[in-house]
């Protein structure tokens, strides 16, 4: 599956605003069962969803088309999972994940995105993505309800959940795993969703979920190298070539003292443009 910088929901009652997503560049887009959809209405949404994803289909939908599902512990689960399946969707996005055991009733190779948003979810992240790797094809940070779960405060600074974040992309990053970072809610703060995006890339994450159609060209364009990043790279990678071609292991470029590690960064950057 290849590489997502954004992440688009919407919910699966509202097929209104479900039609229009093949007009935005979102590199992936989930039609939501769980929180965006009320629970009055969520068996009519699963009645409607075979029907949306083969007109989503029809329109030439560029983005990779999930569905997120309700979380292991509810009822809906087994419902949302069968008609899914039925719709022949990319993957299925488990929110609250928390054990192995909830992933047990998701069988098959569809690709899953689990969401960790629950205290236990972070404190077991490690063993998830080491017992279901083959399984999993990546995982995401789920703020709000981490912070409901643990009975904190939500700040814009996000200074709360740094810990739970980080130790959702280093356990994503060991595995292999795409990362996706957490939502923000303010959703008319253009400015304050891109710094908050920015410290999401800045932890290591490769992409970011969105949840209304404004902020996907931000994260877009965060979570992509820019010109000067792509130029300094090619250029460091040269340097060092060469360098390495004299016979020398480290060189100074730009005022920097350039190794291995450095060399690496600049080749994933290249690798970034080439997806």
């Amino acid at each position: 599956m290849r590489l997502i910088r954004s992440l688009l929901f919407a919910p699966a009652n509202r097929h209104d605003l479900l039609k229009k997503l093949p007009r935005y560049p979102a590199d992936a887009v989930a039609i939501d069962l769980e929180d965006g959809t009320p629970e009055n209405e969520k068996a009519a949404a699963r009645d409607g969803l075979q029907d949306i994803v083969a007109h989503l289909r029809q329109q030439h939908l560029r983005a990779i088309l999930f569905v997120r599902t309700n979380g292991p512990g509810s009822h809906h689960v087994k419902a949302d999972i069968a008609v899914a399946l039925r719709a022949s969707v990319d993957g299925i996005i488990v929110p609250k994940l928390e054990t192995t055991i909830d992933l047990q009733m998701f069988e098959g190779s569809t690709p899953i995105i689990g969401i960790v948003e629950t205290a236990r979810g972070v404190a077991n992240v490690e063993m998830l993505v080491n017992e279901e790797r083959g399984r999993l094809t990546g995982l995401a940070f789920g703020a709000e309800d981490f912070i409901t779960d643990i009975g904190g405060r939500r700040t814009l600074e996000g200074l709360e959940v740094i810990y739970a974040r980080s130790r959702v992309i280093l356990a994503a990053r060991l595995a292999g795993l795409q990362a996706l970072d957490q939502v923000f809610t303010a959703v008319r703060d253009d400015d304050a969703f891109r710094r908050d995006a920015e410290v999401g890339r800045q932890l290591g994450y490769g992409g970011k979920m969105c949840i209304t159609p404004r902020q996907v060209e931000i994260a877009n364009e965060v979570f992509s190298p820019s010109a000067e990043e792509v130029d300094r790279s090619r250029r460091l990678i040269q340097a060092y070539e060469a360098a390495q071609s004299e016979g020398r292991g480290t060189i100074e470029f730009e005022g920097n003292m350039v190794d291995e590690p450095l060399l690496k960064r600049a080749r994933a950057v290249l690798q970034l443009v080439r997806d």
